[in-house]
């Protein structure tokens, strides 16, 4: 089953159990869906619905951030409810290690030496990496990787 099935028998599951609030997370995602399929004209693939909750889920820990120094606990929360929704959706991670692992590889196989090279790196770690690793940690990897 393709992750937009998922998603769209998610929805269905959420109606029937009368759960708004997961309901209302997973439209906003069908909602973000649509607006790249109608803005590019593609049909999404997985790849590229992860891509989607990947942006997503950093925008609610922005906010979450946001307002927690805002002292609006109450927002903060329903953030992260709708955060760990978003989260069923991604493709189990690759840890701190693996993902250094993959990058000094990535390094050595195009022969990057500098953080000149950091350009060069962070294009084929992002097609290579994308959706199974957390891109924060991928920039620090290459950066790591890069300084020596």
């Amino acid at each position: 089953m393709s992750l937009k099935d998922q998603i769209t028998e998610d929805m269905k599951t959420a109606m029937r159990a009368k759960d708004s609030e997961r309901l209302g997370t997973i439209r906003l995602l069908q909602a973000a869906m649509k607006q790249k399929e109608v803005d590019e004209r593609v049909v999404l693939d997985d790849a590229a619905i992860v891509a989607i909750v990947d942006k997503l889920i950093k925008q609610r820990k922005d906010s979450i951030t946001a307002f927690e120094g805002a002292g609006r606990q109450d927002l903060a929360d329903k953030e992260k409810s709708e955060m760990a929704v978003l989260q069923a959706y991604l493709p189990e991670r690759m840890s701190a290690d693996e993902t250094l692992t993959a990058v000094k590889a990535i390094v050595a196989e195009l022969g990057a030496a500098g953080p000149g090279d950091m350009g060069k790196v962070m294009g084929v770690v992002k097609t290579r990496l994308a959706g199974k690793a957390d891109m924060g940690q991928v920039s620090a990897a290459v950066k790591a990787a890069l300084a020596g």
